[in-house]
């Protein structure tokens, strides 16, 4: 027995660096292996896998209903914007209209056309200035060369001048910008 203990002796230094023995015991080592880690047992571990499992099933339904509910409710904005997108430029018309009704009755009555022509080209003017400050402006086509990204040939006639070769010469329908982004090409007459 006396030998076992000489086997156990471990040397150790302390802090002073004095040289100490102690008696190691190879049975203390396995006590303490098996209380830090005792194995788990097949049924606690599958228990532990399931309430992960169910914990990471948990958030993905949460996500998931999240993701949705976000969905729908962007949804229902988009839909929403559409329906009032035209809502402030319909309120900034209603003037003009009013103006057009105005005129209508006052040629119900008129005898001085020129006063008639007057008020018409004063709701014109109204009109075209609520449109620019909408961003709409009037393409400028005659004396400028064709171009396809804003105009639309209607036909082609012998140029008065060989200067307005390949340019318009005369505009049918004006064409529109928005925000310069054509929404209507105009409509003109190539010189050849």
């Amino acid at each position: 027995m006396d030998n076992e203990l000489e086997n156990n002796k471990v040397e150790q230094t302390n802090p002073e660096g004095a040289v100490e023995e102690t008696i190691h015991s190879p049975a203390a080592d396995k006590s303490e292996k098996n209380e830090a880690a005792e194995p788990e047992t097949e049924e606690s571990q599958i228990r532990r896998l399931q309430n992960e499992a169910a914990d990471w099933k948990d958030k993905y339904i949460r996500l998931y209903a999240e993701f949705e509910n976000f969905r729908q409710r962007t949804s229902k904005e988009k839909i929403s914007m559409i329906a009032t997108a035209s809502e402030s430029l319909i309120v900034e018309l209603l003037p003009v209209l009013d103006d057009f009704e105005r005129s209508i009755k006052a040629t119900e009555q008129a005898s001085d056309v020129q006063s008639l022509k007057e008020g018409v080209e004063l709701v014109f003017h109204k009109l075209s200035k609520t449109l620019q400050q909408k961003g709409l402006k009037p393409m400028e086509s005659i004396g400028k060369v064709f171009d396809a990204d804003f105009h639309e040939a209607i036909t082609q006639i012998p140029a008065p001048d060989p200067d307005q070769k390949g340019k318009v010469i005369d505009e049918i329908e004006k064409g529109y910008t928005l925000h310069e982004k054509p929404i209507r090409y105009a409509k003109v007459v190539i010189g050849s």
